[in-house]
């Protein structure tokens, strides 16, 4: 992390949490950094590289003689490039959060967590990210105990990063993550976190997603359809778009289909497409049943 001066990875990082990450790929050659400093700056670029499901490129640049975060990120590439990949990055992140010298990165706890939260194994996750120290950490402690209908201790998370930056990027994320799982009237404050979004910072798939969301929370589905077409058209194979459409689509009375069969090809490990498949294997028990 940046000591007390300007941190010159602020434009970068930024980026990054909004979901702009061609932008964070571009704007990511800063000069006269430290070594730590640099070596966070290319675990973000690596990572915006992976959000654009370039996987391979991160694992065919990270070689064996990288520093530890980014072996951790090239096991995140790993990992989210094929199932078959699952086994071996797992194993890989074990064995470097055992070392004693490096097992307390904060970029390996990080990876670590959004690793295990992937499975569903969410004490797991918590085992690694639990102890914070970043901003990063905090916000995925924010998601994994929302996961978990924990919102109580969610909002004790959240009053830490409150604490240390109440108008930071992911403090008002994690604000209106929190808001979304409380529902109710925090659906409306929600939505204002991701309109202020909207108009400070480009618009991305992430920021046209959250708005959405909060759209059909309260019922404003033209408006949420709107939303997530304009995204559609920034990333085609992006699965939250294409998940929230199909909900959306199911909502307004419109053909969801397509929706779902591009994200049965773009993600085929996604939830919606698991319980999809789910209610499709329990109708056809029903109906051979009935039979």
């Amino acid at each position: 992390m940046a000591g007390s001066g300007p941190d010159p990875l602020f434009g970068l990082r930024n980026n990054f949490y909004i979901g702009a990450y061609q932008a964070a790929i571009n704007n990511s050659d800063v000069p006269n950094l430290s070594q730590d400093d640099a070596v966070e700056r290319d675990a973000l670029v690596y990572r915006s590289y992976i959000a654009l499901s370039s996987y391979q490129l991160v694992i065919n640049e990270i070689d064996a003689s990288a520093a530890t975060p980014l072996q951790a990120v090239k096991l995140l590439a790993l990992y989210l490039a094929s199932p078959d990949n699952k086994e071996a990055a797992i194993a890989g992140l074990h064995e470097l959060l055992g070392d004693p010298a490096i097992g307390s990165n904060p970029i390996l706890r990080l990876i670590a967590g959004i690793v295990f939260t992937h499975e569903q194994d969410y004490n797991e996750a918590l085992k690694h990210t639990n102890a914070g120290g970043t901003m990063e950490l905090h916000a995925l402690n924010v998601q994994i105990l929302i996961k978990m209908h924990r919102s109580d201790y969610a909002e004790k998370q959240l009053r830490i990063m409150q604490q240390v930056d109440e108008d930071h990027t992911l403090t008002q994320l994690a604000s209106a993550w929190l808001n979304l799982a409380v529902g109710g009237s925090k659906i409306q404050e929600a939505y204002l976190i991701y309109q202020d979004f909207s108009e400070k910072y480009q618009m991305t798939s992430l920021i046209l997603n959250g708005k959405a969301v909060c759209c059909m929370h309260m019922g404003n589905f033209d408006e949420a359809e709107t939303l997530l077409l304009e995204a559609l058209n920034k990333d085609a194979k992006d699965p939250e778009t294409l998940a929230n459409l199909v909900v959306c689509s199911l909502h307004l009375g419109k053909p969801s289909a397509r929706y779902l069969n591009q994200l049965k090809l773009s993600n085929p490990e996604h939830t919606l497409v698991k319980r999809a498949a789910s209610a499709e294997e329990s109708f056809d028990r029903a109906v051979q049943t009935v039979a």
